[in-house]
């Protein structure tokens, strides 16, 4: 079932995401022993993870939380444009987390090669006889294409059916990227999208209420065996009409 939550402001969407994650990681350590969770890129994200670190740094216990990452760009972990690295300046530094719980893209490699072996990596962490991983959390932002982690409209990660992790050609912008897959997404124990800003509410209605088109808006494929939570702010949801 897919849940809709609008915030005032990205704000506030923070604040709300922050308890989220708090809820679902204490839930997951007290059922399992530990919670995994996948982070997002992007302006929201980062937000996300200031308001994480600020509230949580001192109420989680973080020697049983992993991070992952959802996906990332062709660079090294330094650069500016590196998911990892916004992670790491915005919460993993920020808090107690042991730095083996935390698993990232060798994106530095070749973008096949980095997909093997972080696919390699989560096959560790999540092993036999999972035909895939279930995490327990995994945060979602969503571009104004209606793409999500790095899942571009018509691109051909969205027909992978058994890897984990690709290497996608994203030729709108003449370059690859690193992604999770449909399969490791949709069965995720909770997924919530992060979305704000006036500029992400054409796509926002179109995904949310348009008709099926998850080749144009691939956001629409993320249907989770768990609970599905699309977290919005009032600007992006303004055209929406069931809101």
């Amino acid at each position: 079932m897919r849940e809709l939550i609008i915030t005032a402001d990205p704000k506030e969407l923070a604040v709300k995401a922050a308890d989220l994650f708090a809820g679902v990681a204490q839930e997951s350590i007290r059922q399992r022993g530990r919670f995994t969770a996948a982070l997002s890129g992007g302006n929201t994200p980062r937000i996300v993870n200031q308001e994480i670190s600020a509230r949580l740094a001192d109420q989680l216990d973080w020697s049983r939380i992993f991070i992952f990452f959802g996906d990332e760009r062709p660079v090294p972990p330094d650069h500016p444009e590196s998911n990892y690295r916004m992670a790491r300046e915005s919460l993993l530094e920020k808090v107690p987390i042991p730095s083996e719980n935390v698993h990232r893209i060798p994106s530095e490699k070749d973008p096949q090669e980095a997909a093997k072996e972080y696919e390699a990596d989560l096959r560790a962490v999540f092993p036999a006889p999972m035909d895939f991983p279930v995490f327990d959390l995994i945060f979602l932002g969503m571009g104004e294409d209606g793409h999500t982690a790095s899942l571009f409209p018509n691109s051909p990660a969205l027909q992978e059916e058994e890897r984990w992790v690709v290497k996608n050609r994203v030729e709108r912008l003449e370059t690859d990227r690193i992604t999770l897959t449909l399969p490791v997404i949709n069965r995720a124990r909770n997924v919530i999208f992060l979305v704000a800003g006036a500029s992400k509410a054409p796509a926002l209605k179109q995904v949310l209420e348009g008709p099926p088109d998850p080749a144009r808006y691939p956001s629409q494929s993320v249907l989770p065996r768990g609970r599905l939570v699309w977290l919005v702010d009032h600007a992006a949801a303004s055209l929406l009409i069931g809101k």
